[in-house]
């Protein structure tokens, strides 16, 4: 009996003793927790960047890289719960850390979509071009210290490059003159410069409109214009003049887009008072002129330009000038190995306003885009 008793004795102080392990050890599960929780605290920055370079890493196969931008990653998510079971951290530390770090994924390839989408519409400027030395005719010019600035569409070029001149805008421009041809054979049409000279000035100030507003104005609006038009076209635009002053002369500007460019358009207006409507400068039906390198070997190509514009322009409504035609000597002519025009858009009384210039332009482009096959 004292047996049985002491057996009982002893089995319920196992009993106790082991809810009394129960108990203490609850207490030491909360205790336990709270200190995770500190340490979670203290260490948070040890076990989230161990989280992130992981993710980083699984981040360098490409295709995961896409799938992890569309959806919260599994993948983060169990790297995490290896990261916490490794270094100790609770359940409820992994969950805080998950939650911190999946924001800023998904935040990051946001923004590297939206800043690839902006690189795609941007119009890229793709550097200034000055007069190089070494290209041929380059030593006939005076006034060449200015740049020319080369912008590119930002995707779906289509590798053709179009000069695009604004006539006048060069400071001191008429106080130097240039030889008229490379051979240095006189001049046979007279213009701003007569008949038989042999030198001209290098740039000429140009005309004024009737509302006081100066040619050379009015020429660099609608080259930003008819630019932007280009560019939609998807068209490489070198703006020989891409600001109110140039410091190139029209032999330096001539020889740069007959090196960068494939064709050179020179925007213009007349001096007469007429609005008689938009011409080209056309190459003299002279044979000592046409026989003159390099016009010899360009003055097709120039005549082809010429009037591919002339038609680009008419059937957007804008006004012709007799058969859209005038033959003249020109310094640009004279020197260009490109095919190269002076359009003239109109004179001193002709409306030059914005909606003017946009239709202008968008003539000018068909015409080019007709020229080029397009």
């Amino acid at each position: 009996m004292r047996l049985k008793f002491f057996c009982q004795a002893i089995l319920i102080a196992g009993v106790l003793a082991a809810c009394g392990g129960n108990s203490s050890s609850t207490d030491n599960t909360v205790e336990t927790s709270s200190a995770v929780s500190v340490e979670s605290s203290a260490e948070g920055k040890v076990v989230q960047t161990d989280v992130v370079r992981k993710v980083s890493t699984t981040k360098s196969d490409k295709d995961l890289t896409t799938a992890q931008s569309l959806k919260e990653p599994e993948s983060s998510t169990e790297v995490t719960s290896k990261a916490v079971e490794n270094t100790g951290v609770s359940e409820t530390a992994s969950k805080a850390v998950i939650e911190t770090t999946a924001p800023e994924e998904t935040t990051t390839v946001k923004e590297t979509g939206a800043e690839t989408e902006a690189q795609k519409s941007e119009v890229k400027e793709a550097g200034e071009i000055g007069l190089d030395s070494s290209w041929q005719y380059a030593s006939f010019s005076k006034i060449n210290s200015g740049k020319s600035v080369l912008y590119k569409p930002g995707e779906n070029g289509n590798g053709i490059t179009i000069a695009v001149n604004a006539g006048h805008g060069t400071k001191g421009g008429s106080s130097q003159k240039t030889q008229c041809h490379p051979d240095g054979t006189p001049k046979v049409t007279s213009g701003t410069t007569k008949a038989g000279a042999t030198t001209a000035i290098a740039v000429s100030e140009g005309m004024t409109f009737a509302d006081d507003t100066p040619e050379s104005t009015v020429t660099f609006e609608m080259a930003k214009i008819l630019k932007e038009e280009l560019l939609s076209r998807g068209y490489n635009v070198l703006m020989i003049r891409d600001g109110s002053d140039v410091q190139l002369d029209n032999i330096a500007r001539t020889v740069i887009a007959n090196n960068v460019a494939s064709a050179h358009i020179a925007l213009h207006w007349d001096s007469t008072t007429a609005d008689k409507g938009a011409f080209y400068m056309g190459v003299p039906d002279v044979e000592s002129y046409k026989s003159m390198e390099p016009v010899a070997s360009n003055w097709k190509k120039h005549e082809a330009l010429g009037k591919a514009l002339i038609n680009g322009l008419s059937s957007n409504g804008t006004k012709i000038f007799s058969k859209g035609r005038m033959p003249m000597d020109l310094t640009q002519t004279s020197y260009s190995t490109i095919p190269s025009i002076d359009i003239e858009l109109g004179d001193k009384t002709s409306n030059h306003g914005q909606d003017e210039l946009k239709k202008l332009s968008k003539g000018v482009a068909d015409g080019i885009d007709s020229y080029f096959g397009r």
